[in-house]
Order: structure tokens, then sequence, then C-alpha cells
């Protein structure tokens, strides 16, 4: 085992699966020579050369364009859009093209593209570095999401996500992407099923659903929530598209209440979206409304993103909320 950051996992998974499988390449602005802006593609280039890891023009509907292209004719791509702030120019190849290739060939065609994309606060961007907009990916049919939140899911995850037939977006917390260390076992091959959420930490009175950088917020919270009196349990969802729902209600049962907690602005959050499945699978357990913690409804502030991003203290408050009812 090795201690890894996210960005060392993630360079190592990429390596071990372009070593494994000659059919997988790596193309984005910057990810050859340079390495990539976060420098997660570092030494794929000198390693296996310009027709694997292809630095590629300011074009995001290029390159995601192109990585269809590459997939429908048997390679796996896996394209690096910088931020996913810059991801929009692509919007339509994504949603109108790839999530929809199986289903409109009537299961003949696949399209194993694995979209890498850092994403969130928590790095003085502004409000062009800095958004969450996994919510309107989980709403495509035919596309997964998977976000990790340590450096070992990091490698498993992308393992997964390049080797699965399907189209993933695969979102990078970019605010722990050096900060969040963890062994990994470097060279390994080892995957994570994508519909597998993790309980970080078990609890018996509150079930806080988390994901991504967030998930290291929750985790600052627990001792607060302990202090006065309550054990959360603490779940990691992974992968939101398909999502653990076994693993959540199963929880959620147990403890009979629940706090969701994301960084994306509140209107139409995924965290919308798991209360409301929990509603319809967990109503006679439940002790009191299900809470939820996000970001605000106005674009990604720059000087204010301390008050923007949700911290251990407003969690505090939406479980003790929850818990009092």
């Amino acid at each position: 085992m090795s201690q890894m950051n996210i960005i060392q996992a993630i360079n190592d998974a990429l390596k071990l699966e372009m070593r494994r499988n000659p059919d997988v390449v790596v193309l984005g602005e910057d990810v050859g020579k340079f390495g990539g802006v976060f420098r997660a593609t570092a030494g794929l280039y000198d390693e296996f050369g310009d027709t694997r890891v292809i630095d590629t023009p300011l074009a995001e509907a290029g390159i995601i364009g192109a990585s269809i292209g590459m997939a429908m004719y048997g390679l796996r791509p896996v394209p690096e859009i910088q931020f996913a702030d810059f991801i929009y120019p692509a919007f339509d190849q994504i949603i109108n093209e790839l999530a929809k290739l199986r289903y409109r060939s009537g299961g003949e065609w696949t399209c194993p593209v694995t979209i890498r994309t850092p994403y969130g606060g928590g790095i003085r961007g502004g409000h062009y570095h800095s958004q969450s907009p996994e919510a309107l990916f989980a709403h495509i049919p035919g596309l997964k999401v998977v976000i990790p939140s340590s450096p070992y899911d990091a490698k498993g995850l992308l393992l997964s996500s390049i080797r699965d037939d399907d189209p993933v977006l695969f979102m990078e917390p970019k605010r722990v992407y050096r900060a969040a260390r963890g062994e990994v076992p470097e060279g390994e091959d080892y995957t994570i099923p994508l519909s597998s959420a993790k309980i970080i930490r078990e609890g018996r009175h509150c079930t806080v659903l988390s994901y991504g950088a967030m998930i290291h917020t929750c985790l600052e919270a627990v001792p607060l929530c302990e202090s006065d009196g309550y054990d959360v349990e603490l779940i990691d969802l992974r992968t939101l598209v398909p999502w653990d729902r076994d693993t959540v209600m199963s929880s959620v049962r147990k403890t009979g209440r629940c706090v969701v907690v994301v960084e994306a602005p509140r209107t139409a959050s995924f965290a919308g979206e798991l209360i409301a499945e929990i509603q319809e699978n967990c109503f006679l357990s439940l002790e009191s409304p299900i809470g939820r913690v996000t970001g605000y409804d106005t674009p990604f502030p720059h000087t204010l993103e301390h008050l923007y991003l949700p911290d251990a203290e407003r969690i505090r408050q939406t479980v003790t909320n929850t818990m009092t009812y």
C-alpha cells in the first residue's frame, strides 16, 4: 500500500488501465506534455505517446464528439474536461448522442466513454470554476454519474468506469484533490462496483447522506453532533446513477431520520431526488422530516465562497433540527 492523494490515485488508475488495454486513450486540453492543469495525467504522454495521449484544442464539443466516434469504432476514450464549468459546450453531444447511442441502436452499439472532470468549490475559483452540475447529468437516462471522495475509491471507481460499456461522467472533487490522502495499492488492479454506497461511519440516531468533497465536511460535523448526544450514520453514495438504494433505505429504516448534504444549489439538486425516494420507501420509518444542507440558489460567489459552501456547523444544526422535531 502507498499513501496517495486523489490526483495520484487517478493517475495510477489511468496508467494501469492504459498498460492493460491498448484501446484506452486519453484526450483533452493540456493532458499531454503538460500533464493536465491539475497534473492528473502527468507522465502518460512520455509512456504512451501522442497517439494515445492527445492534446486537443479548447473545444469541448469537439473533444466529446471525437470521443464518441472513437468509442463506436472500438476504443475506450477517457476525455478530460478541464473544469466541470466548461462542459456546457459539449452538453448536446453528451445528452443527445453519447447517452442515447445504445438505446437508439437497439443495443447493437455501445459507447464506452468515461468523461473525467473536476467539479465543485473551495479553491477560490469564482463562479466559472466552482460549479456542481451533477444533477443536470443525473437526470439523463443512459448516462452514469460517479463521484469519489477518497483516493482508494477514486482509483477503484475509475477503473470500473473505464471498463463499463455505458458512458460515465466521472466527477472529481477538486477541493480535496490533494487534501484527501489514504492508502492505495499502487499499480494493483481492483474495482469498486458503480452502484455501491459506502458506510463511512455506523450510527444509531440519524443517517447523513453525501458524496464528493462534502463527505469530508460531514466528517468534521460528526464530533459536533456527538457532543450534542447524536450518533450519526454517514454514507458516501459514491455513485449517483445508479445509486445504492438498498444501503440507503436500510440505514434510514434503522435510524428513522435523515439529512442530505450537497454543495450544489438547493433547487433541483440531487438532494431532492434522494429525499423523494426515501420518503416514498421509508415513510412509515421516518420520525421527522428529512433535512437537507445545500449551497444557495445563486451563482457561485468568489469572495463569499466560505459562506456559500455547507460547513460543519450548518450540518450540525440541521441534524439537531431533525433530531428534535
